[in-house]
């Protein structure tokens, strides 16, 4: 469940409109947010949730670099491994901070995201990179439509973890080459994404529904939550942007 930005032509949903005046939880910083125990427990599971996924993005990068055809691409996504344990070392240490233990944070998420992951072994190089930008960014604008509606603090600090890695221009352009090197590449890689974002979409339902503070959270009962229409348009806007990312990659969604 890592989080890749989306190339400029395909926009990631969920993104907050600066424009905007915050509200709520979204204008008072964690210091004051976090009196309300519910709302304290509903982000250590937010962040337990992303320091995983950040550390299982970091496991899976460096395993995918082995399938690596050239040195040069190997090289690159160890570099972006790199990035994304820095990001996961940020959230484990804003966990210690406000006195939640990492580890305990994180384990509620491991098995979900551990199947999810075995679930979606890639077979080959492509594979690889089409999971990594497409189930991943899923997973990063559902996080991004969360950070509007969390404290100042908190929300800086997941969208810094959100920042892109270089993994999706990347994506893009070998996919892409290997479309136009052998088009019968791109018929196999639709199923294969497709599938991902069926996958992605039951492990976030999963993940929520068995964390009562943070489902509480998300339809409303803390704070400036999602009401249950917004749920909604907020699944259309990630099914919106994981379209785009289709089209980007050349891939029929």
């Amino acid at each position: 469940m890592r989080c890749m930005e989306t190339p400029d032509n395909a926009t990631p949903a969920g993104d907050p409109d600066d424009t905007d005046t915050p509200t709520g939880i979204a204008a008072k910083d964690w210091a004051t947010a976090s009196a309300e125990p519910q709302y304290r427990a509903a982000v250590v599971d937010l962040l337990g949730a992303l320091a995983y996924g950040e550390l299982a993005a970091f496991e899976r990068l460096a395993e995918d670099a082995k399938l690596a055809p050239s040195l040069e691409d190997k090289a690159e996504l160890a570099k972006m491994a790199s990035a994304e344990f820095h990001h996961f070392e940020r959230l484990r240490d804003r966990l210690a901070a406000v006195d939640a233990e990492p580890t305990a944070a994180m384990e509620p998420f491991a098995k979900a995201l551990d199947d999810f992951h075995r679930q979606t072994a890639p077979s080959d190089w492509l594979e690889g990179l089409v999971k990594a930008y497409v189930g991943d960014s899923i997973a990063s604008d559902f996080y991004r439509e969360v950070a509007a509606r969390l404290d100042s603090d908190t929300r800086a600090l997941v969208l810094a973890v959100l920042d892109d890695t270089g993994h999706g221009n990347f994506a893009v352009e070998k996919v892409r080459a290997a479309i136009d090197a052998d088009p019968r590449v791109g018929g196999r890689l639709a199923l294969w994404a497709r599938r991902l974002m069926g996958e992605a979409l039951s492990q976030a339902q999963r993940v929520v529904a068995e964390r009562d503070a943070l489902s509480t959270m998300l339809v409303g009962g803390v704070a400036d939550g999602f009401d249950l229409a917004e749920v909604g348009r907020m699944f259309s806007r990630i099914t919106e942007a994981h379209t785009k990312r289709m089209a980007a990659l050349g891939l029929a969604a």
